[in-house]
């Protein structure tokens, strides 16, 4: 029995299941659902799966919870990876092996065994969440952009968010609003919505985000967290590809008129995340922790202008941003200045071979070795863990794994055109790296 739900203000509880309001998860909770269902009230409180619906399966998700221990808190720390290329690393091992008879591509744990299932498999080892990207039409990218991994489109993500919520675990999705790569230096406007004009384009967002999310629902991936944008420090949807800059539409000090529709942008799409997900968190996706003039900037002109979202999201790679203390000036700078988001590190990683080329070499903190990248993982925690509303912890790629897929078949089996080398599995052995079981803690 599914029934349409009426309004009701999702964050009165503070308490995952806690259907009544009381501060915890009983079988009054229960009671509440069955008359609610029966009577014809239901509102969205009542939907505790998150899945738009009301009806047995949200009693069968309370009752989990009193038989799991009878509190569970919506906002408690989430930790995991970006895993939106496993997809096509397991793809490309299934066919080394029926192709070409290659029986070694897989993913395997620290000691050598074979992993079967990656995400069920890091859920084993204490991850809680996993995050995955969608493009709006990634058939438009650029060949080199699809060699790095512009493919997620939404059947990608169905089939990865179904398989992470079916696993227990809380997705992120991740919105880049472009056909390709969104980031501080590229936020383009999908081919097919070039032509819209700012009215028209703000109602495709707010359609857009709204059916993909009808469709996650649907197919059993409905997203926890949602990020519309992605490292949107200077706006989003400027104008396509070969747009003279003047005209592109970035946001920077000073310049009210593309705040005002940038801002008018996310608040369609923040809009259709209400409506379909009204659960699922919200989260505004930065990565300028090196210049927290900008971070202020940017979430204060959220907050003047009236931006509804939960969480502030952030990049940190340490070739590109700098030392911990850096990070650490950002944070306490968004904790006083914002005290009523909580935040989450929606990327980051570090090398366990050859350096990525960036603007910092941390080396001699952190070796680019195993060590090293699980020194840093742990030093990483061990600065975050102070801050009692660092919410969530995830790591970019870290399912990056080329090995058994490459020698002569390399031009037909590889995934990546290059080797990531801050991943979380060795492209030499396909072993776990010990950061990867480090990552634990930061729920711990």
């Amino acid at each position: 029995m599914a029934l349409a739900l009426t309004a009701f203000s999702v964050n009165a509880a503070s308490v995952y299941g806690d259907v009544t309001g009381e501060g915890e998860v009983n079988i009054a909770d229960v009671n509440a659902i069955v008359n609610d269902i029966f009577s014809g009230s239901a509102t969205v409180r009542d939907d505790v799966n998150g899945d738009g619906e009301v009806n047995i399966m949200d009693v069968n998700e309370v009752i989990n919870i009193i038989l799991g221990g009878g509190i569970a808190h919506d906002n408690g720390p989430v930790v995991g990876g970006d895993i939106s290329m496993l997809t096509k690393y397991e793809a490309h091992q299934r066919m080394a092996a029926q192709r070409y008879g290659i029986t070694n591509a897989h993913y395997y744990d620290i000691n050598g065994a074979v992993i079967n299932d990656v995400i069920t498999w890091v859920k084993q080892q204490g991850w809680n969440a996993a995050r995955v990207r969608l493009f709006v039409n990634p058939a438009n990218a650029s060949t080199t952009d699809k060699g790095q991994g512009v493919i997620q489109n939404l059947d990608t993500v169905k089939v990865l968010g179904r398989r992470i919520k079916e696993a227990g675990m809380k997705f992120m999705l991740d919105f880049h609003y472009s056909d390709s790569w969104a980031d501080p230096v590229k936020q383009y406007t999908p081919a097919e919505w070039a032509g819209l004009d700012d009215e028209a384009l703000t109602q495709r967002v707010y359609e857009y985000t709204r059916d993909c999310l009808r469709e996650l629902k649907a197919a059993g991936a409905t997203p926890d967290y949602i990020q519309t944008g992605n490292e949107i420090s200077y706006g989003m949807l400027w104008g396509p590809v070969g747009t003279p800059s003047a005209n592109l539409k970035k946001c920077y000090s000073g310049n009210e008129e593309n705040w005002e529709r940038f801002t008018n942008l996310l608040k369609a799409a923040g809009r259709a995340c209400r409506e379909e997900c009204p659960r699922a968190k919200i989260i505004l996706h930065t990565e300028r922790v090196a210049k927290p003039s900008i971070l202020f900037n940017f979430y204060t002109q959220m907050r003047d202008k009236a931006v509804d979202y939960d969480i502030i999201g952030l990049s940190y790679y340490p070739y590109y941003h700098g030392s911990l203390a850096v990070l650490a000036n950002a944070l306490n700078n968004l904790s006083n200045q914002y005290q009523d988001k909580d935040i989450m590190i929606v990327e980051t990683g570090y090398c366990y071979h050859y350096a990525i080329s960036g603007d910092y070499d941390l080396s001699s903190t952190w070796p680019i070795t195993y060590e090293g990248q699980r020194k840093f993982t742990a030093d990483l925690i061990a600065r975050l863990k102070p801050y009692s509303r660092l919410k969530g912890l995830f790591w970019w790629f870290p399912e990056a794994n080329e090995y058994g897929l490459g020698g002569s078949h390399w031009s037909t089996l590889h995934v990546n055109d290059a080797w990531y080398n801050a991943g979380l599995w060795d492209h030499e052995t396909g072993r776990a790296t010990p950061a990867l079981y480090e990552l634990k803690s930061f729920v711990e």
